[in-house]
C-alpha cells in the first residue's frame, strides 16, 4: 500500500462490520417493491431523520441527485407570479430578519450561481477506469442484470430458471457444478464461488485491498445500480411481494458481482493487477463525512418556501373566508356518499353537490377501516387489501361468480412451445398484428386490459361473516365475527363524523383504475388497498352496517342508524370515469326509486368530472360536450399507444382534516386529499390520531415521491416511458441491460408541481400537539418538515402553523382570492394549475 493511502486512512474506520454495512446500503437503498404492490413512499425516508432542507442537501452531496427546483426555475415561477413577492419578502424575513432583507432578495432575484454538483458515490471504483481504463460496469452489469432476471422472474420467461427453492448463490454454484458452460471466464472466479472460505470480506480483500474502503467500495458499486440493488433489498425484506417467492438476499447479489468483476479482470489482464489500494495515490472524500450548509442551498430553501406559502397562502385565505356557521349534516339528505381521500375524488365530490345540493360526501382512506388478504374464485394467490404497513388476520373469499375469465389464445402457455408457437405465430400471428393495427385507429377493452371492475365480480358472493372458529386457511381467519365487524364500522363513521342524520341510502364507493399497456397501473389504484382498487372494501363494509345484529351493538354504543337507511358499496374507475354499484337488488322498493335518481346524479357529476380533466390532454378538444369528451376519455383509457392514460395524483400539495363546510366553497382544482373529520365527536383527538398515523406517510408518501421525480426524473424518478421494457413482470428497465427504474415516470408528473404537502387540522392546536406526540414515526413528518402543518381553530376560525415543536400564528398576506360563480367557462380555456377560487 502507498504510504499516504496510509496516512488518509487514519480518520476512516478500521473494522468493516459486513451485516452493518448491508444493513446501512439496505437503508439508502430506493425501497420500491415490485410493480404489483407499487406503494408510494418518501423516496429518501433514509434522511427522513433530518431537516428537510439539510435531508435533502445531504442526499443530494453524497449520491448526486437533484432535490429541488433550479435557481433559474424558481426565477421564472417569480417573474411569472407564481411566486408572489410579499410572501417572498416574508420568508426572507422569517429566515434573515429585516436587516438583511435587501441583501437576501438581490442574492434570489439576482446573483449568479455554479449549480454544478458533483457527488462523492462512485468516486472510489471509478480508479478501475482511471487507472486499467476498464469500465468493469460495461462489462458486468449485462450478465448480471440478465442473472438476477431470469432467476426473479414471474412467469415472463419462456424458460424458468434452472434451479429452483435453493437460494440465489446455491443456485449459481449448483449451476456451475453441474453445466457444461460456466457464467465466468476465468476458473479463478469458479474456483473461488465453489471454495468453503468464499466470502464478501474475502473477495473484497481481492479486489480492494484496505479494510477501511471495502464500505465505501461497496457503496460505489451497488448504487451502480440502484434500480436493481433496491429491488432485491426489497424483495428480501417482503418476499411475499412476489407471488412466486425467491430466496433472495443483498448479500447474495453482492457477493456474485463482486466474483463477475474480479473474473473479468482476470479474464483481461491476467493476473498481473492490483487491488484498488495499490493502484490509487489518493482518497476521494468519505461517503458520508459532515457536511456545509452553502449559500445556494439557504437561497433554494428561501425559493422552496416561497413558492410553497405562494400556494398555501391562498388556500388558508379561502379557509378563512368560508361559511362554517352551518356545519351540522344536512337534514333529510337524499343520499350521503362516501369516497377515498384521494385528491381524484375532489372534483367529482364538487359535482355530485352541486347537480344534488341536498346530497352529502364525505372522504375517508379507501380501504374503509377493514383490512384483510383477498382470495378471489379463480386466483391462485391472495392480496392485500388494506395500507402497506398492516398485516390483517383476516381472509375474504370470493365465491359463486357467473362469469368466465375472458382468454387470448396469444397468451395461453401452448405460445411458448416449440410446435404450438410455430403454428400460432404463423396462423393467429397475422391476425394479431391486424388486431394491433385496428386497435391503433378503434381502441377497445381486450382481456389484456387492466381493469378496476375486474378485480371483484359485481355479483358473486363473499365470505364476510366469520360462521366457526375452525374457518381458517392459511393461518387466516375466514370473515369477521359480529364484534369485529361493529368495531369497524364504528371506527368508520365515528372517524368523519356521521353518527346521526343518515340518509336513506349511504353509498360507500372505492376507487380504481384501468389501463392498457402500463406497467405502473398500481400506482394508479388506491394507495389505501395496497395499490388494489377498492370495490372488495367498499362492498364488505356496506354489508357490515347493514346486518341486524351490528346495528344493535351499535345502537348500544351510541350510533342508532334508521331501519329506512341501507348502505350500497360501489367502485369509481378515475381513468374511465365511469362507476357501478353492488347488491342494488338488496335495496327496498322505495330506495330503489331513490337509487334510480341517484344514479342518474352520479352519471352527470361523471360526464363534467372527465370534462375538468381533459383541459390537462393535449389531444381533447375541451369545447365539446361533456358527454362527448366523455365518450373520448374512456377511449384514450384503453388506447395501447397512450403513455398517459390518466394523470394520477399529479399536482397533488394539500390534506384537509376537517368538516366539508371548510372546503365545499373552494376550487382546489383536484390538488387535495379531503379527510372527514368532526373534532366535536372527538375531543380529545383519539379518532385523529388514527388519521394522521395513516395520512402522514400515505399521502406525504404519495407527494414526495411526486416532488422527487418531478425534481430529479432520471435519478430519482424513471424517466420516459417509451423506452421501458418490462423485467420479469416485477419492474421496468430501459431496454433489456438497463438498471431497474424506480420512482415515477415522466409522464406521471409533467404537470406536477414540486412542493411539500400542507396537512390542514380542524381542531385547537394544543389537541392536535398533544396528538401527533403521541407517534415518533408520524411526529417525524412534521418536526422535520417534510410535511407543513396548519391547526384551524374551530371556534375563532384563527390559523396556527407548525414550526418549531409549537403552533404559532399565521397572517395572511393580504392577498384576496378571486370569485366565480361558474368554474366551467375557465376549465376549457387552460392547462395550468388554477389558483384558489371561492365559488358562490
Amino acid at each position: 500500500m502507498l504510504p499516504d493511502i496510509e496516512n488518509q486512512t487514519t480518520e476512516r474506520a478500521v473494522s468493516f462490520k459486513l451485516s452493518e454495512t448491508i444493513h446501512s446500503l439496505k437503508h439508502y437503498l430506493p425501497a420500491q417493491a415490485p410493480l404489483k404492490d407499487f406503494i408510494h413512499h418518501n423516496t429518501l425516508h433514509a434522511f427522513q431523520h433530518l431537516n428537510f432542507i439539510d435531508g435533502i442537501s445531504r442526499a443530494s452531496e453524497i449520491f448526486g441527485y437533484k432535490v429541488t427546483l433550479g435557481i433559474e426555475e424558481y426565477r421564472n415561477l417569480y417573474q411569472s407570479k407564481r411566486i408572489n413577492h410579499n410572501v417572498l419578502e416574508k420568508i426572507i424575513r422569517s429566515k434573515k430578519g429585516e436587516e438583511n432583507l435587501i441583501k437576501w432578495l438581490n442574492k434570489c432575484i439576482t446573483k449568479p450561481y455554479k449549480t454544478s454538483n458533483t457527488a462523492r458515490i462512485g468516486k472510489l471504483r471509478a480508479n478501475w477506469k482511471l487507472f486499467y481504463k476498464i469500465d468493469l460496469d460495461s462489462l458486468v452489469h449485462p450478465i448480471l442484470f440478465r442473472i438476477i432476471c431470469s432467476y426473479l422472474d414471474q412467469g415472463i420467461s419462456i424458460w424458468n430458471f434452472p434451479i429452483q427453492g435453493i437460494g440465489f448463490i446455491d443456485s449459481i454454484k449448483a449451476l456451475e457444478k453441474n453445466s457444461f458452460t460456466s457464467f465466468f471466464k476465468t476458473k479463478l472466479a469458479k474456483e473461488l464461488l465453489l471454495s468453503t472460505n468464499c466470502s464478501i470480506p474475502e473477495l473484497l480483500n481481492k479486489l480492494v485491498g484496505n479494510e477501511s474502503l471495502y464500505e465505501q467500495y461497496l457503496f460505489d458499486q451497488q448504487f451502480e445500480h440502484q434500480g436493481w440493488s433496491g429491488m432485491v433489498s426489497a424483495i428480501e425484506n417482503q418476499p411475499e411481494t412476489l407471488l412466486d417467492t425467491k430466496k433472495i438476499s443483498l448479500h447474495d447479489f453482492i457477493l456474485f458481482e463482486l466474483l463477475l468483476e474480479i473474473d473479468n479482470l482476470t479474464f483481461l489482464l491476467g493476473n498481473d493487477w492490483n487491488c484498488l489500494s495499490k493502484i490509487t495515490s489518493e482518497l476521494p472524500d468519505s461517503l458520508f463525512k459532515p457536511s456545509v450548509k452553502t449559500e445556494l442551498v439557504e437561497v433554494s430553501e428561501i425559493w422552496q418556501e416561497a413558492f410553497e406559502w405562494t400556494y398555501y397562502d391562498q388556500v388558508l385565505a379561502g379557509i378563512k373566508s368560508s361559511n362554517t356557521e352551518n356545519t351540522t349534516h344536512v337534514k333529510d339528505a337524499t343520499f350521503q356518499a362516501l369516497f377515498c381521500i384521494d385528491d381524484r375524488e375532489c372534483s367529482f365530490r364538487r359535482y355530485l353537490e352541486n347537480f344534488d345540493t341536498s346530497c352529502e360526501t364525505f372522504g375517508t382512506p379507501g380501504f374503509f377501516s377493514v383490512d384483510f388478504f383477498f382470495k378471489p374464485e379463480h386466483g391462485k394467490f391472495h392480496t392485500k387489501l388494506c395500507p402497506a404497513p398492516i398485516t390483517p388476520k383476516h381472509l375474504i373469499k370470493e365465491l359463486e361468480t357467473n362469469k368466465q375469465l375472458e382468454e387470448d389464445v396469444h397468451f395461453t402457455k401452448h405460445s411458448h412451445k416449440l410446435f404450438h408457437g410455430w403454428l400460432i405465430s404463423q396462423s393467429l400471428g397475422f391476425w394479431s398484428a391486424f388486431k394491433l393495427f385496428l386497435n391503433i385507429f378503434k381502441p377497445s377493452i381486450s382481456p389484456a386490459t387492466a381493469s378496476s371492475f375486474k378485480h371483484m365480480e359485481q355479483i358473486s358472493t363473499l365470505t364476510i361473516e366469520n360462521k366457526s372458529i375452525t374457518d381458517i386457511e392459511d393461518g387466516l381467519q375466514i370473515g369477521f365475527t359480529i364484534d369485529e365487524m361493529t368495531d369497524r364500522v364504528e371506527r368508520l363513521l365515528r372517524s368523519i363524523g356521521l353518527v346521526n342524520n343518515f340518509a336513506p341510502i349511504v353509498y360507500i364507493v372505492g376507487h380504481g383504475a384501468s389501463s392498457v399497456n402500463n406497467p405502473h397501473y398500481a400506482a394508479y389504484d388506491c394507495g389505501a388497498c395496497s395499490g388494489r382498487p377498492g370495490s372488495v372494501n367498499a362492498r364488505i363494509i356496506c354489508h357490515m352496517a347493514n346486518h341486524t345484529e351490528v346495528r344493535k351493538t351499535l345502537e348500544q354504543k351510541g350510533v342508532v342508524i334508521p331501519e329506512t337507511c341501507q348502505f350500497i358499496g360501489g367502485i369509481h374507475d378515475t381513468t374511465r370515469d365511469e362507476i357501478i354499484f353492488f347488491d342494488e337488488s338488496s335495496l327496498s322498493i322505495k330506495n330503489k326509486e331513490l337509487h334510480l335518481k341517484n344514479k342518474n346524479t352520479f352519471n352527470k357529476a361523471l360526464d363534467f368530472n372527465a370534462r375538468e380533466r381533459s383541459r390537462r390532454f393535449e389531444l381533447l378538444d375541451t369545447s365539446l360536450s361533456e358527454k362527448v369528451i366523455h365518450e373520448k376519455i374512456k377511449i384514450r383509457s384503453v388506447s395501447l399507444f397512450e403513455p398517459r392514460p390518466e394523470l394520477n395524483h399529479a399536482t397533488n400539495a394539500l390534506c384537509i382534516v376537517g368538516r366539508r363546510a371548510l372546503t365545499k366553497q373552494l376550487f382546489l382544482d383536484r390538488r387535495s386529499f379531503l379527510n372527514s373529520y368532526d373534532y366535536r365527536i372527538d375531543p380529545e383527538g383519539n379518532y385523529l390520531l388514527g388519521i394522521l398515523n395513516a395520512a402522514a406517510p400515505v399521502c406525504g408518501g404519495i407527494n414526495l415521491e411526486y416532488y422527487f421525480s418531478r425534481v430529479d426524473n432520471q435519478k430519482l424518478g424513471a424517466g420516459t416511458k417509451l423506452p421501458h421494457n418490462v423485467m420479469g413482470l416485477f419492474g421496468v428497465a430501459n431496454g433489456i441491460d438497463g438498471d431497474l427504474r424506480p420512482g415515477l415516470p415522466s409522464q406521471m408528473i409533467e404537470v406536477h408541481d414540486p412542493i411539500r404537502l400542507l396537512i390542514i387540522v380542524e381542531h385547537f392546536p394544543d389537541v392536535i400537539l398533544n396528538t401527533i406526540k403521541k407517534s415518533e414515526s408520524t411526529y417525524e413528518w412534521f418536526i422535520n418538515k417534510w410535511i407543513h402543518l396548519v391547526a384551524i381553530n374551530p371556534d375563532t376560525k384563527e390559523q396556527f402553523v407548525f414550526k418549531n415543536g409549537t403552533f404559532t400564528s399565521y397572517q395572511l398576506t393580504g392577498e384576496k382570492i378571486k370569485s366565480v360563480r361558474d368554474i366551467t367557462p375557465l376549465l376549457a380555456s387552460n392547462q395550468e394549475n388554477f389558483p384558489v377560487y371561492q365559488i358562490n
